[in-house]
């Protein structure tokens, strides 16, 4: 395809590409930042999780902590996974609130069985379809991956849906795998149909099952990737994803990705209870 030069993962692996000045973006790019807490909150929202109450949750490929700021702003405790120091390094420096380890996802995810509570992931599974070394092979790193990610998340009995329902509403694709109890979410970017069947296949080898969803797929600027492997999967979300995304969108356009003065109180106070040095806050604290 043409613009097959310009996919990141083309061009260097994930540990090079994602160098000081890439990282950098994601601190200082607001665009950036607001489209990634946008698709973090879309990834939450698939994990459907309890209602108010904390969980336990698993950031693979969480480079500067985005994400797992929303999961804080959630009240949801973390790890993240990257395979960049760079972008750790900028996530240490924003002091996020989850605990970070450095790591290569096809290499497997080192954690006890039935650890998290649910996974979340962006824009990071499709570099497992690339060798980026000789010793690489792309179906046995992505099963490695999904086979130790199916161990560390939490085991019950809940119903699954079938693999694939697709709507042809206009950029978001969602491929939901179950696993039984805890749920996965990635938003992904394939390059083709192969990947995505390359993913799916080893994600259902190692033990899960699920099916896929598709907002927005004629949208080449729009379209973005997600797959989900939940514990059980809320149905509706097919029939309401359209008018959710152009609602959420709509809504986000223009916004500022500044937070209020109680949001930034409520994170200080939290990060006292942490042990963590803080500034005393001032009447100057925050927006008003």
């Amino acid at each position: 395809m043409a613009s097959s030069g310009r996919r990141p993962e083309h061009m260097a692996p994930p540990e090079v590409f994602y160098n000081q000045d890439e990282a950098k973006k994601y601190s200082q790019n607001s665009r950036m930042m607001e489209i990634q807490s946008q698709m973090s909150e879309r990834a939450v929202e698939l994990l459907n999780l309890p209602e108010g109450q904390p969980c336990f949750l698993l950031d693979v490929g969480c480079g500067s902590g985005l994400s797992g700021d929303y999961l804080s702003e959630e009240g949801h405790v973390w790890v993240g996974v990257d395979i960049s120091t760079a972008m750790l390094d900028v996530a240490m420096e924003r002091e996020v609130e989850g605990d970070l380890v450095l790591g290569d996802m096809g290499q497997g995810m080192p954690f006890k069985p039935g650890t998290f509570d649910g996974c979340i992931s962006i824009s990071a599974l499709q570099w497992l379809c690339n060798a980026d070394k000789t010793s690489h092979s792309p179906p046995k790193r992505l099963h490695r991956f999904f086979s130790t990610l199916y161990s560390s998340l939490v085991s019950s009995c809940f119903y699954s849906i079938p693999r694939t329902a697709v709507r042809n509403s206009p950029g978001l694709l969602f491929l939901t795998l179950n696993r039984g109890g805890g749920r996965a979410v990635f938003q992904l970017y394939p390059e083709n149909s192969e990947q995505l069947e390359l993913i799916t296949s080893q994600a259902m080898r190692a033990g899960f099952s699920g099916g896929m969803v598709v907002d927005y797929p004629n949208s080449s600027k729009a379209k973005k990737s997600v797959l989900v492997f939940p514990s059980f999967f809320c149905v509706s979300l097919l029939v309401h994803q359209e008018s959710f995304l152009r609602t959420r969108f709509k809504n986000m356009k223009g916004k500022s990705v500044k937070k209020g003065k109680d949001w930034i109180l409520d994170k200080k106070e939290r990060r006292r209870r942490q042990g963590r040095e803080v500034r005393a806050d001032t009447k100057y604290t925050g927006p008003t």
